[in-house]
């Protein structure tokens, strides 16, 4: 199936690229101020890893590590796949899907030109939702524990009660 539409029709242009020596914290507040969720690392263009806000809670966060101090490095994903910005948006979304991509640099000329995310697929061409939903592992509605709220008490699970 080909959607007639490239990469470079939905990938978000001009990333913001930072250099693998920026403090965990300083890459969070970047992404914060410019309201997104990945950021290049490299220099010059040239691609050396990709920061996510997954990356910030799983590798940061959860392990308790300085963000103040700690640079990016230390986080950041090395081993990445990219994508030419001529390739039809189908193929993509197939390579996203395969390897379970969210933020996938756009690469031409071994710089960095953009990236693309599900959000840019989505806005683009809508008809994809169907191959990009199995990315999420959605739990069956009945298992999901649902929460209610007594008056002046805590949450309590429907569950297990607790």
């Amino acid at each position: 199936m080909k959607t007639g539409y490239k990469v470079c029709d939905a990938m978000t242009k001009k990333p913001i690229v930072v250099s693998k020596t920026k403090t965990i914290a300083e890459c969070a507040r970047i992404m914060q101020k410019e309201n997104i969720g990945s950021l290049v690392i490299g220099e010059n263009k040239n691609l050396q890893g990709i920061i996510t806000e997954q990356d910030l809670v799983r590798k940061a966060v959860a392990l308790n590590l300085n963000a103040e101090e700690t640079p990016v490095e230390k986080i950041m994903v090395k081993r990445l796949f990219t994508v030419s910005p001529e390739i039809d948006l189908f193929d993509a979304v197939q390579l996203m899907n395969d390897y379970d991509i969210k933020h996938m640099p756009v690469i031409a000329q071994k710089k960095v030109i953009g990236y693309l995310t599900l959000k840019d697929i989505l806005r683009i061409q809508p008809q994809l939702c169907e191959l990009i939903i199995d990315k999420f592992q959605v739990k069956k509605e009945d298992h999901k524990p649902f929460y209610f709220r007594k008056e002046n008490s805590e949450d309590v699970c429907l569950m297990c009660g607790k």
